[in-house]
């Protein structure tokens, strides 16, 4: 059943940098009627366990909520085993269970699933309807996990207690509550770190996890991109929590601070500055003189290699001017990114950014950059006020880039390769030169053959 405590706790983080700025009551991510459509909590819950591969995840509740929601977000494993994430699995609740209940059936429903796929652990997401019935999957998921010797964890991220971000802090408190600590790691180093909040999209992760090797820093844990159920049980034992980005999970990192010692940072991999920035504050956060001069050995090795590669995209970007429409941190991340092409970012959205995300993007932009708060209705003005060449947003946003006669790039999760890291940069570089080159774009700028007689 849903905890109306934890809910409330969620919503008013105090790690955030502006709950100091809230009024009693007031939090980050307060539920609005008629506003789960941009992503609810339950969308969110699945987006942060699902890299979890060998798992099982297990919807309880009407079909149409496993239907409406598998695969949500693309993320890679590396999981040699079967990954459970490619097929969907629900217990598919019924008028019946409605009236009488549906703990008897997720019973079923775990025990199947046990004998069938043995995997490493089973997430129980409760959805609108199991919430409101009331179903104590808790004590189902408990008596589960005692019976088959697996973790059977709750997740309580019904849609309707808030959106996207929420769903993700829900899923950090289950795997905190039932898998962090439950297990002790087989081997240990003096500079393990735990990374929060990147999924892999397009293996983001994979660009940066070799600098790490090439350094001397291990990953014990993620939470959760290519992630390993054993290895979250484990987590206790890091070092230092490094947050890639998800605001929504400082919750995660601020409980394990208190709870374990673990100091916890934020940072991106976008870019080369942010990225050289990024390993400058994790071997500094793990404070061993050896691992910093080590680092900036790789740093000046790598950075070095890609100036050299930069330098045809800088010049053939030159006098370039982009629009930035996507979602929270990559409001600056990716702007970071564009900027080290020597492209200028003249507007970027804010719509779904954090108070530290706009702070980020006021700094990168600058004062004269656009934040814009609604960018359905704004960015076509901008696009003409300020001459932008490039639209980078979602796919939705396509339409509006053709109208207005410039380049496109979708830059969402639905992209297909990777921005992380040194090489991702160049990978954008690629993506960029194509777009500006792209035939369609140019054909559709040319005047009708009628206006040019």
């Amino acid at each position: 059943m849903v905890n109306r405590a934890k809910i409330k706790e969620l919503m008013n983080e105090s790690a955030c940098s502006h709950s100091k700025d809230k009024k009693p009551g007031e939090g980050c991510d307060m539920p609005k009627p008629g506003m789960a459509a941009g992503g609810c909590a339950f969308d969110g819950a699945q987006i942060s366990l699902f890299p979890y591969a060998d798992a099982v995840h297990l919807v309880h509740g009407p079909q149409t909520c496993l239907g409406a929601s598998w695969e949500t977000r693309e993320t890679l494993s590396s999981y040699e085993g079967r990954d459970h994430t490619s097929m969907g699995f629900t217990t598919g609740i019924t008028v019946n269970d409605v009236i009488f209940g549906g703990d008897k059936r997720l019973a079923d429903s775990i025990d199947y699933i046990m004998q069938n796929y043995k995997p490493e652990a089973i997430f129980v997401y409760s959805t609108c309807v199991t919430a409101m019935v009331g179903d104590d999957i808790d004590m189902t998921c408990k008596l589960g996990s005692q019976k088959h010797g697996v973790p059977v964890v709750p997740v309580h991220a019904p849609g309707f207690v808030g959106g996207k971000n929420l769903g993700s802090r829900i899923a950090g408190e289950a795997v905190l509550e039932h898998l962090i600590g439950t297990k002790e790691p087989e081997l240990l180093t003096p500079y393990d770190i735990n990374l929060i909040g990147d999924y892999n999209v397009t293996g983001d992760m994979w660009q940066y996890l070799p600098l790490f090797e090439k350094i001397g820093i291990r990953v014990l844990s993620s939470m959760s991109g290519d992630g390993r159920v054993g290895d979250i049980r484990g987590a206790h034992r890091a070092k230092l929590n490094v947050i890639v980005c998800a605001k929504s999970l400082i919750t995660l990192c601020r409980k394990m601070q208190e709870e374990y010692d673990i100091a916890w940072i934020s940072v991106s991999f976008y870019g080369q500055r942010d990225t050289s920035f990024a390993i400058r504050e994790i071997v500094k956060a793990l404070g061993d003189a050896d691992l910093m001069a080590k680092a900036e050995a790789v740093i000046a090795e790598e950075e070095a290699k890609l100036q050299e590669k930069l330098l045809p995209y800088q010049k053939l970007f030159a006098g370039k001017k982009a629009v930035l429409n996507t979602g929270g941190n990559k409001a600056w991340s990716i702007a970071s990114g564009l900027q080290d092409l020597g492209i200028e970012v003249v507007a970027t959205s804010i719509k779904k950014s954090t108070a530290d995300d706009v702070e980020k993007a006021r700094e990168y932009l600058g004062e004269s950059g656009v934040l814009m708060k609604s960018p359905a209705s704004e960015q076509s003005k901008v696009i003409d006020e300020r001459g932008a060449h490039i639209l980078l947003a979602g796919g939705r946003s396509l339409y509006t880039a053709i109208k207005k006669k410039i380049s496109f790039i979708d830059v969402n999760q639905e992209k297909k390769v990777s921005y992380g890291g040194y090489d991702g940069l160049l990978n954008l570089a690629e993506d960029l030169k194509y777009a500006f080159a792209n035939p369609v774009f140019a054909n559709v700028s040319k005047k009708a053959p009628w206006e040019v007689a």
